[in-house]
Protein backbone atom coordinates (compact mmCIF):
# COMPACT_ATOMS: atom_id res chain seq x y z
CA UNK A 1 0.00 0.00 0.00
CA UNK A 2 2.83 2.22 0.64
CA UNK A 3 4.27 2.29 -2.40
CA UNK A 4 0.95 2.27 -4.81
CA UNK A 5 1.86 6.72 -5.90
CA UNK A 6 4.90 5.51 -6.95
CA UNK A 7 3.33 3.19 -9.26
CA UNK A 8 0.95 5.00 -10.52
CA UNK A 9 2.89 8.02 -11.07
CA UNK A 10 5.44 5.05 -12.66
CA UNK A 11 2.57 4.39 -15.15
CA UNK A 12 2.01 7.80 -16.37
CA UNK A 13 5.51 8.58 -16.95
CA UNK A 14 5.88 4.79 -18.90
CA UNK A 15 2.99 5.88 -21.00
CA UNK A 16 3.75 9.66 -21.93
CA UNK A 17 7.39 8.26 -22.46
CA UNK A 18 5.88 5.67 -25.30
CA UNK A 19 3.56 8.62 -26.20
CA UNK A 20 6.43 11.12 -27.21
CA UNK A 21 8.36 8.05 -29.00
CA UNK A 22 5.12 7.85 -31.40
CA UNK A 23 5.11 11.71 -31.64
CA UNK A 24 8.93 11.50 -32.69
CA UNK A 25 7.62 8.69 -35.47
CA UNK A 26 5.70 10.79 -36.74
CA UNK A 27 7.89 14.03 -37.13
CA UNK A 28 10.31 11.73 -38.19
CA UNK A 29 7.84 10.81 -41.23
CA UNK A 30 6.36 13.89 -42.18
CA UNK A 31 7.73 13.22 -45.76
CA UNK A 32 7.83 9.65 -46.02
CA UNK A 33 6.56 7.34 -48.99
CA UNK A 34 6.95 3.76 -49.07
CA UNK A 35 8.18 1.96 -51.67
CA UNK A 36 4.45 1.06 -53.48
CA UNK A 37 4.20 5.39 -53.17
CA UNK A 38 1.74 4.94 -50.33
CA UNK A 39 2.23 8.06 -48.00
CA UNK A 40 3.21 7.47 -44.13
CA UNK A 41 -0.16 7.46 -41.86
CA UNK A 42 0.15 9.52 -38.16
CA UNK A 43 -0.23 7.20 -35.71
CA UNK A 44 -2.43 8.21 -32.56
CA UNK A 45 -2.09 6.38 -28.88
CA UNK A 46 -5.21 5.04 -27.41
CA UNK A 47 -4.58 5.47 -22.93
CA UNK A 48 -6.83 3.12 -20.81
CA UNK A 49 -7.63 2.82 -17.31
CA UNK A 50 -6.71 0.13 -15.09
CA UNK A 51 -8.38 0.29 -11.73
CA UNK A 52 -6.31 -1.53 -8.98
CA UNK A 53 -9.16 -2.79 -6.48
CA UNK A 54 -6.28 -4.91 -4.75
CA UNK A 55 -6.66 -3.09 -1.46
CA UNK A 56 -8.95 -1.11 0.14
CA UNK A 57 -8.30 2.12 -2.38
CA UNK A 58 -8.95 1.45 -5.41
CA UNK A 59 -5.99 3.28 -7.99
CA UNK A 60 -6.35 3.97 -11.64
CA UNK A 61 -3.25 3.22 -13.51
CA UNK A 62 -3.00 4.06 -17.05
CA UNK A 63 -1.60 1.98 -20.12
CA UNK A 64 -1.38 2.45 -23.45
CA UNK A 65 -4.26 0.38 -24.95
CA UNK A 66 -3.12 0.61 -28.47
CA UNK A 67 -1.88 2.52 -31.20
CA UNK A 68 -4.11 3.48 -34.20
CA UNK A 69 -3.51 5.55 -37.80
CA UNK A 70 -5.08 8.60 -38.11
CA UNK A 71 -7.82 8.60 -40.95
CA UNK A 72 -7.67 12.03 -41.60
CA UNK A 73 -7.20 12.85 -45.60
CA UNK A 74 -3.70 12.81 -47.06
CA UNK A 75 -1.98 16.03 -47.72
CA UNK A 76 -1.97 17.10 -51.27
CA UNK A 77 0.76 18.76 -53.01
CA UNK A 78 0.92 20.18 -56.80
CA UNK A 79 4.26 18.71 -58.33
CA UNK A 80 3.26 17.23 -61.50
CA UNK A 81 7.44 16.24 -62.68
CA UNK A 82 6.92 13.70 -59.64
CA UNK A 83 6.55 10.61 -60.54
CA UNK A 84 4.47 9.67 -57.80
CA UNK A 85 1.69 12.73 -59.18
CA UNK A 86 -1.67 11.33 -60.13
CA UNK A 87 -3.01 12.76 -63.28
CA UNK A 88 -4.08 16.33 -62.31
CA UNK A 89 -0.16 16.77 -60.62
CA UNK A 90 -1.38 16.04 -57.29
CA UNK A 91 0.98 14.04 -54.77
CA UNK A 92 -0.60 12.25 -51.77
CA UNK A 93 1.80 13.31 -48.87
CA UNK A 94 1.67 12.02 -45.36
CA UNK A 95 -1.35 13.31 -42.99
CA UNK A 96 1.15 14.28 -40.25
CA UNK A 97 1.39 18.53 -39.35
CA UNK A 98 4.47 19.05 -37.60
CA UNK A 99 2.83 21.80 -35.73
CA UNK A 100 0.30 19.62 -34.17
CA UNK A 101 2.69 17.07 -33.15
CA UNK A 102 5.07 19.89 -31.66
CA UNK A 103 1.74 20.84 -29.47
CA UNK A 104 1.70 17.42 -28.30
CA UNK A 105 5.24 16.94 -27.48
CA UNK A 106 4.57 19.71 -25.59
CA UNK A 107 1.68 18.52 -23.69
CA UNK A 108 3.25 14.83 -23.01
CA UNK A 109 6.41 16.69 -21.94
CA UNK A 110 4.67 18.36 -19.03
CA UNK A 111 2.61 15.64 -18.14
CA UNK A 112 5.54 13.65 -17.45
CA UNK A 113 7.13 15.89 -15.70
CA UNK A 114 3.92 16.19 -13.94
CA UNK A 115 4.23 12.79 -12.87
CA UNK A 116 7.54 12.83 -12.20
CA UNK A 117 6.97 15.92 -9.61
CA UNK A 118 4.33 13.30 -7.85
CA UNK A 119 6.75 10.34 -7.74
CA UNK A 120 9.23 12.30 -6.51
CA UNK A 121 6.91 13.98 -3.52
CA UNK A 122 5.83 10.72 -2.52
CA UNK A 123 9.26 9.27 -2.39
CA UNK A 124 9.97 12.63 -0.15
CA UNK A 125 7.23 11.73 1.84
CA UNK A 126 7.92 7.61 2.20
CA UNK A 127 11.50 9.04 3.23
CA UNK A 128 10.23 11.47 5.50
CA UNK A 129 8.11 9.04 7.41
CA UNK A 130 11.14 6.44 7.67
CA UNK A 131 13.02 9.14 9.59
CA UNK A 132 10.57 9.99 11.91
CA UNK A 133 9.77 5.92 12.88
CA UNK A 134 13.76 6.43 13.23
CA UNK A 135 13.22 8.46 16.55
Amino acid sequence: MLFKGLEVAQTGLSVQKYRMDIISSNLANANSVDDAGNPYRRKIPVFEEILDNQDSLPLSKVAIKEVVQDNAPYKLKFDPTNPLADQKGYVKMPNVDPMREMVDMISATRTYEANLTAFNTHKEMLLKSIDIIKV
